[in-house]
């Protein structure tokens, strides 16, 4: 049999050994997450994962490594998207990495040790500088799959909030209500015109009040994406009106030149609900 054939069955071997030597040797009080739980059930998965880990890298020695990583993306993959992993600081997951690397080159060191008089030191190294190549590899594809995926869950939240927070509520079959409250950044007025316009349209709404009462800082790009939104408003048949404009967003207004011709306004809500009664009023 052939010398790394004879260690790729040495350590599958001894990969349950090698996950339960990791367990045991795992310092829980020192630790958080994943690796402190008492829930058997996440001690269960977690034992798996890691003794499915030490069955697709025993495969580094069988395969050529373009189909190795290929192989092992779904493991990194699965992972990283853990949510128990995803509760565990990044750094002790490196750690734990690294402490079974160790525990590979203890095991190549055993094997060298059984056959002393069949191994050159140049293949000794070889296997060592393929194990710690192959750690860095999986440590850093981990950390990029973990960044990707928070990342993307992170956004999927931003927007649910955007949305939460910039709801178009209904008032009666043509009317409807757009309080914006907190403070509006460039990237949430973007998200305030295009989320305002659908909602808009899909609901057939003709006149949007917008309350601005709620709206502590302003600056002229956002000054400018909402007098945007009031002109994509307007090309679609929406008529608007703003009420609760403080000081500072009315001077930000007229600094940058923006038009208020095709937008009323009142001083408060109840103003701007009052004065759209009035109207529907006289026009019965």
């Amino acid at each position: 049999m052939d010398i790394n054939q004879e260690l790729h069955q040495f350590l599958l071997n001894r990969a349950r050994n090698l996950t339960e030597e990791w367990y045991d040797s795992l310092d829980k009080s020192g630790t958080a997450g994943v690796y402190s739980s008492h829930d058997p059930a996440v001690i269960k998965t977690l034992k798996e994962q890691n003794y499915e880990f030490h069955i697709h890298l025993c495969e580094v020695l069988e395969k050529d490594e373009e189909t190795f990583f290929k192989d092992f993306d779904e493991w990194i993959i699965k992972i990283a998207k853990d949510n128990e992993h995803l509760k565990t600081p990044i750094h002790y997951i490196i750690k734990e990495f690294m402490r079974v690397r160790q525990q590979y080159l203890d095991y190549i060191s055993e094997f060298v040790s059984i056959h002393p008089e069949d191994i050159e030191p140049l293949q000794i190294e070889e296997w060592n500088r393929v194990m710690i190549k192959v750690f860095d590899n999986v440590m850093l594809q981990f950390i990029e799959e973990t960044h990707k995926y928070s990342t993307n869950r992170l956004k999927a939240q931003q927007e649910l909030l955007n949305e939460l927070s910039s709801p178009v509520i209904s008032l009666n079959n043509d009317t409807a209500l757009l309080p914006l409250v907190g403070d509006i950044d460039t990237a949430r007025a973007k998200f305030i015109l295009e989320n305002t316009l659908n909602r808009c349209v899909q609901k057939g709404i003709g006149h949007l009040f917008i309350d601005l009462s709620g709206v502590v800082m302003i600056d002229t790009m956002v000054a400018h994406e909402i007098f945007q939104l009031i002109d994509a408003l307007d090309l679609v048949g929406v008529k608007t009106t703003l009420s609760g404009i403080r000081p500072e967003i009315a001077a930000t207004a007229v600094q940058l030149g923006l038009s208020f011709d095709r937008v009323s306004i009142t001083s408060t809500l109840a103003q701007a609900m009052d004065f759209n009664n009035e109207q529907k009023g006289n026009s019965n």
